[in-house]
């Protein structure tokens, strides 16, 4: 009975799959496809979530079906993360897009980065000061103590950390071990050896200019086949969010969500608030937010069903070129370094806020402005070295918290509502990189306004 009714989920999946085919069919617009997508998972998985509850055997056999759309999606956009980078970043030396202001376009990326996480942490602050939140009133169930139990032996590692430490582990020892992703700091890492395969042409073009040429032409192969890759699996994106976000809306736990409700509703406050930041920074630099939200909406809804800004990372570099106008090299070096530095939701509301929240239980004023000072700074910092521990939000939290000699507890108390938290989170990073990729164009003259004014979103 239950093979029989699982059988009549991924009916309904596909389905609803077809129906997203005929939408493109009748060349409905990709941003309409997506936000169908996204509304239909939500309706459908609701449904199951009713029907059967969050482990029941025909949800989870449902929802093992699904994950080949869902998180077949997403290792298909993985997949292509590192060969788009370096390729990209190479051919942006060929190209002569970033022989003159490299050094220029890596400190603006960065500072706009950072400078954005230490406004995020701001807003995290104050959102958990204006809200009253409490980590005392927080309990620990089977699933909290367990996870408090894991992260104790992980703190360790965190401590050990230094900054020093944080930026070696960005530099590429093995650049052929990190084309395959293995470490945490491996997209960085490719963008630096890019820039030096890069650095190298530009001194082989001046002596052997038929090398350089003969490589040009390599490199420029390349790109145009990488880019017809990242072409056919964009074009998945509204069966890969519909499939992603029935999931959610399947497995959620609404009792946690409506128990935990008040930190919820404070981190959407400041994970908006921190939006809103962004908006302001791109009209203070004369450009649409309108024009941008509505340009921006497929890749930060796919961004917010995924929870992986590795995953966005193509759709990211998609947008910023073809949507906003901004050059390719800048918007690799801005993709690539938002996935690691700098990540407003991750590494600034969301520590800042915990941060806050467990002061009083060391005996520590969150009011006061040297605690908030501290913490700004700290939260800032500690950002830029998130990738060289791995583990996102956690870990950024787990650094901030031993830096100021704050319990870490909390950070496990709250794994119930996690994955909720986390879709905006993701959202917001992504939007944090693709404005610095926007404003760092804009700032040295290598933005296409002309594209940005368009009205529509270039399909995939």
């Amino acid at each position: 009975m239950n093979t029989f009714l699982i059988c009549v989920n991924v009916a309904v999946l596909l389905l609803l799959m077809f129906g997203l085919y005929l939408m493109q069919k009748k060349q409905v617009s990709f941003s309409k496809r997506v936000f169908a997508g996204l509304g239909l998972g939500i309706i459908f998985g609701y449904i199951i979530h009713l029907i059967y509850g969050t482990e029941h055997e025909v949800t989870v056999g449902s929802i093992d079906w699904f994950s080949i759309v869902g998180s077949g999606y997403v290792k298909l956009l993985q997949m292509v993360v590192m060969p788009l980078v370096f390729i990209s970043i190479v051919g942006a030396f060929t190209k002569l897009k970033l022989t003159k202001n490299i050094g220029k376009i890596s400190f603006l990326v960065i500072g706009i980065l950072l400078g954005t996480t230490a406004i995020s942490a701001a807003i995290g602050i104050g959102s958990a000061l204006g809200f009253g939140l409490d980590g005392v009133k927080l309990t620990a169930g089977v699933a909290e103590t367990a996870r408090i139990t894991e992260l104790q032996g992980r703190v360790g590692t965190v401590e050990s950390m230094t900054i020093p430490k944080q930026i070696l582990e960005l530099i590429p020892s093995n650049p052929f071990l990190d084309l395959t992703g293995a470490r945490a700091t491996s997209t960085i890492a490719v963008v630096i050896f890019a820039a030096f395969v890069g650095i190298a042409y530009l001194g082989v073009k001046r002596k052997e200019p038929e090398y350089a040429e003969f490589f040009a032409k390599i490199i420029d192969t390349l790109y145009t086949i990488t880019m017809r890759v990242v072409t056919l699996i964009l074009r998945l994106t509204p069966y890969g969010i519909l499939a992603i976000i029935t999931k959610v809306a399947a497995t959620s736990d609404y009792d946690a969500i409506v128990k935990l409700g008040k930190f919820v509703i404070a981190s959407y406050v400041a994970l908006i608030l921190m939006f809103i930041v962004h908006l302001l920074l791109l009209s203070f630099a004369k450009l649409s937010p309108v024009r941008y939200v509505k340009k921006a909406f497929p890749t930060l809804t796919f961004a917010f069903t995924s929870r992986t800004s590795a995953g966005t990372l193509p759709m990211t570099i998609k947008t910023q070129t073809k949507d906003f106008g901004v050059s390719e090299g800048i918007a690799n070096f801005a993709g690539s370094f938002g996935l690691s530095i700098g990540q407003n939701g991750c590494a600034g509301i969301y520590p800042a806020m915990l941060a806050v929240m467990v002061a009083p239980t060391a005996g520590v004023d969150p009011t006061s402005p040297s605690f908030i000072i501290s913490l700004i700074l700290i939260v800032a910092i500690s950002s830029f070295g998130v990738a060289g521990v791995g583990g996102g939000a956690t870990f950024a939290a787990l650094i901030v918290l031993s830096v100021m000699n704050l319990p870490i507890a909390i950070v496990g108390l709250l794994i119930s509502v996690e994955p909720l938290i986390d879709m905006g989170r993701t959202a917001l990073n992504v939007s944090g990189a693709m404005t610095s990729g926007i404003l760092t164009s804009k700032a040295t003259g290598e933005f296409e306004n002309e594209v940005y004014q368009q009205q529509n979103v270039v399909e995939a």
